[in-house]
């Protein structure tokens, strides 16, 4: 038994997604399955059972965001204190610039499965493997997009157990690093779109997001109803069954 290899394991990722495959990785907030091939992307889809309006998020770092994102210095700030400042994760949704060489790389067929009006959410600080592998993507000029590695409803895995057969038979790389770190929180990532302050989803985190918020920048975020109500933590969901 070793540590484990981030770096490495990180290649074989990146050499996966890049020649044309998917890949199934673990992050603090569960196993994501990616790929950038929007074909490889639309199979996911469907092994997932999703449904058409759902959107693939990038895989993304502090730099990458600061790169592709456009949003006003209010919300930088605030995202600069939960992502910088107290290292959390968190998805970001807001406009981007499409002719951002990694955004151009994706192609049209991957950008409309990918991005919702005009916006475009990207997931900061998941851990040092997908960190790791973003920075190997983003050197190459490449994107790497995905989504929660489950069926549609079933719920973020956070052991490669958990994750469902139809799942694994959609990759070509399963990376398994055992229990995700914000196991305990049961949910996917925290998604704010900051053309808004809309909180899409609560999820890992939520606690203390939404206390960094509340306290430095004077804006309360909604109360997070508990697993119990809204175990997907997706607040449009809520609302559209009120």
């Amino acid at each position: 038994m070793s540590r484990r290899d981030i770096k490495g394991d990180a290649k074989r990722i990146f050499d996966t997604v890049s020649a044309g495959g998917a890949v199934i990785m673990p992050g603090d907030i569960g196993y994501a399955a990616g790929a950038m091939s929007g074909t490889r992307l639309q199979r996911l889809f469907e092994a997932k059972q999703r449904a058409p309006h759902k959107r693939n998020a990038m895989a993304g770092n502090y730099d990458l965001h600061r790169e592709v994102h456009e949003i006003g210095g209010r919300e930088r700030e605030i995202i600069d204190a939960i992502a910088l400042d107290a290292g959390l994760p968190l998805c970001v949704v807001a406009p981007f610039r499409a002719d951002h060489p990694v955004i151009a790389a994706a192609g049209g067929e991957t950008l409309t499965a990918s991005t919702v009006g005009g916006t475009l959410a990207m997931l900061l600080n998941n851990g040092r493997l997908p960190e790791e592998v973003v920075r190997l993507t983003h050197a190459a000029g490449l994107p790497l997009f995905g989504s929660s590695a489950n069926l549609t409803g079933t719920g973020t895995k956070f052991r490669v157990e958990d994750i469902q057969q139809p799942i694994i038979d959609a990759v070509d790389l399963v990376v398994d690093y055992g229990l995700c770190k914000y196991h305990h929180y049961r949910r996917s990532s925290t998604v704010i779109d900051f053309t808004t302050m809309e909180v899409v989803r609560i999820g890992s985190c939520y606690d203390l997001i939404s206390d960094i918020v509340d306290t430095q920048f004077g804006i309360k975020l909604p109360a997070d109803p508990g697993r119990d109500v809204l175990p997907s933590g997706h607040l449009r969901e809520q609302a559209a069954s009120a």
